[in-house]
């Protein structure tokens, strides 16, 4: 079965580029696009449809949001298909529920008051961390960075189990997809002395973890096709910073979200949270399960 791109929608600016970048990204994977209202959104986030700026959002139907949505969408592609769906609950739940059938997932950021380029809507943030498939949320767009290869490249982040990395694999199908190098980013710490007493490392103990981190590396791209321009880097310090310096210069920021099999509990790391509420391009998060 061919799974649609499934894109959220609200009306509201933010959305309004998800429905753009879900509609380039649904025509290069060659699948349907698949537009979603959630009727109860503006109860969670608080923000008047876009295109009804001088009207109450109560008296915005939910019908128009998504015909307009996917008018917009097929004026960038005119034979990708498109459906549409309005659904009457709570927007967390409803499009935790569209991952289940979905190849990935599309929404806008979405913040507060005047702020909103630091601040991670709650419906993004709930969908980043229990979604089934690929969360793709559209950070960096206040600069225009939402729009498709505007840069060229790609930057995932490589964790710490590299043989199941899902991510990576996204990545890759991305790059080749988009025909743009991939560069693919370990970061690594030095070992701190656990005591005062503790001698200090020596010149070959201290390169011992840039070692591991380009070991690790190599592993996780082993098996990368070959027509994909590769740029793997290790890089000393927090991982967060690390690719949170790289996303000003890529189209997309791939990253692994860790999934409990119980689906209870924290479901995104400290890495994933900061990425998502700072990056300055799109994230993608992948699910990866243990």
């Amino acid at each position: 079965m061919e799974l649609p791109l499934v894109v959220g929608v609200d009306g509201s600016e933010p959305s309004l580029g998800a429905v753009d970048w879900a509609a380039d990204e649904a025509a290069l994977r060659g699948v349907p696009l698949r537009v979603v209202y959630a009727s109860l959104w503006e109860r969670y986030e608080g923000i008047a449809p876009a295109q009804a700026p001088n009207k109450p959002s109560d008296q915005v139907m939910a019908e128009d949001i998504v015909a307009g949505a996917a008018r917009r969408a097929q004026g960038r592609h005119a034979d990708l298909k498109v459906v549409t769906d309005v659904l009457p609950e709570e927007p967390e739940y409803a499009l935790v529920r569209e991952s289940r059938t979905a190849c990935a997932l599309v929404v806008g950021t979405r913040g507060r008051g005047g702020i909103v380029d630091m601040l991670l809507g709650s419906v993004s943030l709930t969908l980043a961390a229990h979604a089934d498939c690929p969360v793709i949320v559209l950070r960096g767009s206040h600069d225009n960075q939402a729009a498709p290869d505007t840069h060229g490249r790609i930057i995932v982040g490589v964790g710490e189990h590299p043989e199941h990395s899902a991510a990576v694999r996204f990545a890759l199908e991305e790059a080749q997809r988009r025909r743009v190098p991939l560069e693919a980013v370990r970061a690594w710490r030095r070992t701190a002395p656990a005591t005062t007493d503790q001698a200090l490392p020596t010149a070959e103990s201290a390169r011992q973890p840039e070692r591991q981190a380009a070991e690790e590396l190599d592993e996780a791209l082993g098996d990368a096709p070959v027509d994909v321009e590769i740029h793997p880097r290790t890089a000393e310090g927090h991982a967060r910073k690390v690719l949170l310096d790289a996303s000003h210069g890529a189209d997309l920021l791939v990253i692994g979200a860790h999934r409990r099999g119980d689906r209870f509990g924290l479901q995104l790391g400290r890495v994933a949270h900061t990425v998502l509420h700072h990056s300055a391009c799109p994230v993608a998060v992948v699910p990866q399960r243990w």
